[in-house]
């Protein structure tokens, strides 16, 4: 029973390799898996939802404006009611949509409103899945971190042959065990990371802030996690859904943030990559502080808590290898060469925010590691594939560490 408790939404997508979807579903069944089963308006050509039902045990779901469902947002629920969404097989058109982002039918809204991992096994004409259009929104859906299990090379239900068949459903099943199963770099490894702003009150209804969107932070806990490691993400007040996989701590204010750290501690590798307000006002109103004519409140500010040094600098505890970010404006690798020397971490990440680079807030990142071993800086890249070669580079140090000199 490899899969056993694993809850599976399979999205059965319009093609002829539909008919596998009830063998698929069965082998999934007897590894202890449950199945949740969507079906698009051309799999119900090949495929009946009573089939589907009647193998899976459950209720098929059909019609994004099914009114039962939408009574309490069925597709938002379907989206996240699971461990795994599986789309086999996973359609020319559909991957099109996920590519592009469309949402006009239950299945690719579903696809569109899910943070859960995706599993596609491609099926399609070897001339559908050989072009450049098809290609292209492959390569999308592996940016966006989608993985694939086949196609498989042979005959095709138009008399040729090539690649496009649809991977048989021991198959599919193997890749969904090795998906579940714990491996990567930071396999055993604990891995604490930091993400987002801090909101630091003046009074019950107004704080101090920035302008962290977490993203980076967030993105570098997804990729631990990708990466085998048992992961726990403090995050400050962010509009970003908790990574899958990860245990997720929300925090306020920079003292929060700091309890929850310590809380959190063993680690073997902390990674600092919230923007974590300097000051917090001193004399903070428990009450709304009025606005009267004349008069302006005076705010006294007094310095937060260096959670960065503070756990650099710890006797016990200390992560094996401590990562600091320095988001600056000016004379980036300089600051960052002196911000590695004063925390008293291993390795800093710095980036340029200044205004007009998009990078608070923005999907993208130009990012330069620090260390007392020299620079080393990266070209312009999305803040998840940051987050995959900083995970990777990790991973490189940390085995180094296991090694041990002159090894």
């Amino acid at each position: 029973m490899t899969l056993d408790g694993k809850r599976i939404l399979l999205v059965i997508g319009g093609g002829i390799a539909a008919y596998k979807s009830l063998d698929l579903i069965r082998r999934l069944r007897e590894r202890g898996a449950s199945v949740r089963c969507i079906m698009t308006a051309g799999a119900q050509q090949f495929v009946t939802p009573l089939a589907a039902s009647a193998v899976s045990g459950q209720r098929t779901h059909t019609d994004l404006f099914d009114r039962e469902d939408e009574a309490d947002i069925g597709h938002i629920r379907l989206a996240r009611d699971a461990d795994l969404v599986l789309v086999a097989p996973a359609t020319a058109n559909l991957m099109a949509k996920m590519a592009g982002g469309h949402a006009d039918d239950l299945a690719s809204t579903v696809l569109l409103a899910t943070t859960l991992p995706i599993l596609l096994a491609p099926a399609m004409n070897v001339r559908m899945w050989l072009h450049p259009a098809t290609q292209r929104n492959l390569a999308t859906l592996l940016a966006d971190g989608v993985r694939v299990v086949g196609p498989n090379e042979g005959p095709m239900a138009e008399a040729e042959t090539g690649p496009g068949r649809m991977a048989e459903p021991l198959e599919i099943v193997a890749a969904v065990e090795k998906l579940f199963a714990p491996s990567g770099p930071l396999l055993g490894r604990h891995v604490l990371v930091t993400s987002g702003p801090t909101h630091e009150p003046i009074d019950p209804v107004r704080y101090i802030a920035n302008r962290s969107s977490g993203k980076q932070g967030h993105a570098i806990a997804r990729a631990a996690a990708e990466a085998g490691a048992r992961v726990t993400l403090v995050s400050g007040p962010v509009d970003l859904p908790d990574p899958p996989g990860v245990t997720t701590i929300r925090v306020e204010s920079a003292r929060d943030m700091l309890r929850a750290v310590e809380e959190a501690l063993p680690a073997d590798i902390g990674v600092f990559a919230a923007a974590v307000a300097d000051w917090r006002v001193a004399n903070a109103g428990g009450q709304k502080i009025k606005k009267d004519a004349g008069a302006l409140p005076e705010l006294r500010l007094a310095e937060n808590p260096d959670i960065l040094a503070t756990v650099a600098r710890r006797g016990e505890n200390r992560p094996p290898l401590v990562v600091g970010f320095a988001a600056e404006t000016e004379h980036v690798i300089e600051h960052a060469r002196r911000k590695l020397a004063k925390k008293g971490c291993d390795l800093i990440v710095a980036n340029d925010v200044s205004s007009g680079t998009g990078v608070m807030g923005g999907d993208s990142n130009t990012v330069h590691l620090v260390s007392a071993a020299g620079v080393e800086t990266w070209p312009t890249l999305s803040k998840n594939e940051v987050a995959r070669r900083l995970v990777a580079h990790m991973a490189e140090i940390m085995a180094e560490m296991v090694k041990g000199p002159g090894e």
